[in-house]
């Protein structure tokens, strides 16, 4: 977990300044604002972590693997090393810091903006694997944006599951479901 997601469970988003993260961080205000143009970009930076991975995770696969696993193996990556493979309950820390984003109104509007900026992200690595254009195809930016869509069905199916389910099964079941409906482009 971030200082800055960990400060704002512990005393409410609105009782978090930028000094106070700087401080947790063991940085100067000055370095935090070198990486983050607020708090609430701050919060959401592990979610930007994950999309990176994912999409340097896609660029590493094999040339020869088909798609569809390649993307589903990048997808379910950096969800893997936090959630694991066992069905264990979603630890608290991390429900409330998902929580958190899902109802605070000024993150839920940093987190579209991370996911626009992150869904062009993974559609070029798409494009790239693919041998599309992604200014001129549609197929890699549809990819992106469902392959989210999917990602954040199958977590939030994870986080109400009663009794646990392990997160990585269930997110490789989401994106099987979507491949079966958006198979690779063929020459």
């Amino acid at each position: 977990m971030t200082a800055a997601l960990r400060l704002a469970l512990e005393r409410g988003l609105d009782n978090v300044r930028v000094e106070d993260i700087a401080a947790e961080a063991g940085v100067s205000p000055r370095t935090y604002n070198n990486y983050f143009a607020s708090k609430y970009e701050a919060i959401t930076a592990r979610h930007t972590d994950r999309v990176r991975a994912s999409v340097e995770a896609l660029r590493a696969r094999p040339a020869g693997e088909p798609f569809w696993d390649a993307l589903t193996e990048a997808m379910v990556q950096p969800w893997a090393r936090h959630a694991g493979t066992t069905g264990q309950a979603p630890a608290p820390e991390l429900l409330a810091g998902i929580r958190m984003l899902s109802e605070e109104p000024a993150l839920r509007a940093e987190s579209l903006k991370v996911a626009f900026a992150a869904d062009g992200e993974l559609a070029a690595a798409i494009a790239e694997r693919v041998g599309a254009d992604p200014a001129r195809d549609l197929y890699p930016s549809l990819v992106a944006v469902t392959v989210t869509a999917a990602v954040q069905a199958g977590v939030a199916h994870w986080l109400r599951a009663d009794p646990p389910v392990p997160l990585v099964p269930v997110l490789r079941d989401c994106l099987r479901a979507l491949a079966a409906g958006l198979p690779a482009p063929t020459e």
